[in-house]
């Protein structure tokens, strides 16, 4: 833990300060964020320290994923909190917080498009977003040439997605995952949450609820269909005023289950006035 978490702002000073960490004997670990930091990106910090590590925290609001609509303009974003939070809370050595111009010059042209694991789940209501996700996390493993990179669990199909590219790129990059941090009525921690009100709130610590008892029906026999239909109609009676799915599939590949004795991964993205919540647990 430190006073301070110096700031860099150019891809020229981002490789200064790897090169640097790499002259002393170091590895280097980075972690991707968009900021409105809380302590499910605090917990990936500390595994990105391991064996002391050098630990670049990148803090970047990605207009590449988010649509025509959604909620670019409003975002969370407190780049001083956040480093206070990283200076008071991690071992991070330091934060890369670029502007769009710098990420996204003129003139910039190239999109890497991910299809499967990509496909479905969220694709099927946010057909853009894996895209911009691709596009920005090959600049950022480019840039920081990390030895590992951490993703949460929480952001399951992201992960998925970021495991593929490294492999199908061969980017000499280990993806470690992190664990989906919760509060104490089991809410998944996301930057999203801080746009619920008193109400939404009550009812978005139903979900994880809802999901296990889901998976716990599936796991002691029920057909999956019937398990998750069930889970649906109590999602609803639980206040959602949407959901946009809720479906177990096989973690690795993200396709429908077959086999009822495989591991399984339940997964879930609802809709509370203009919030919208994701989650996920095995099964």
């Amino acid at each position: 833990m430190s006073e301070s978490v110096p700031v860099v702002r150019s891809v020229a000073a981002l490789r200064t300060a790897v090169a640097e960490a790499r002259r002393s004997g170091r590895g280097v670990a980075l972690v991707p964020t968009m900021g409105a930091l809380h302590e499910g990106h605090l917990s990936l910090c500390r595994i990105a320290a391991a064996g002391g590590r050098f630990v670049i925290v990148s803090i970047f609001v990605n207009p590449a994923q988010f649509a025509a609509g959604e909620d670019l303009a409003t975002y969370p974003r407190n780049e001083a909190d956040d480093v206070a939070k990283l200076a008071a809370g991690t071992t991070t050595q330091l934060v890369y917080a670029p502007a769009a111009g710098e990420m996204y010059p003129d003139g910039f042209a190239t999109t890497v498009i991910p299809k499967g694991v990509a496909e479905g789940l969220e694709t099927d209501f946010r057909p853009h977003f894996f895209a911009g996700v691709a596009t920005i996390v090959t600049k950022l493993l480019t840039q920081v040439a990390p030895d590992v990179a951490v993703f949460g669990e929480k952001d399951y199909q992201q992960l998925q997605v970021i495991k593929q590219l490294v492999r199908d790129l061969n980017l000499a990059v280990e993806i470690a995952p992190g664990p989906t941090v919760r509060e104490p009525d089991g809410l998944a921690l996301s930057s999203r949450n801080a746009y619920l009100d008193s109400r939404a709130r009550k009812i978005a610590g139903s979900l994880n609820v809802i999901m296990r008892e889901t998976g716990v029906a599936v796991a002691s026999g029920a057909g999956i269909d019937d398990a998750l239909a069930k889970g649906g109609s109590e999602l609803s009676k639980a206040g959602f005023d949407s959901i946009d799915y809720l479906e177990i599939r096989d973690p690795s590949t993200l396709r429908p289950v077959t086999d009822r004795a495989s591991p399984k991964r339940i997964l879930a993205a609802v809709r509370i006035a203009k919030t919208r919540l994701i989650d996920n647990m095995a099964v």
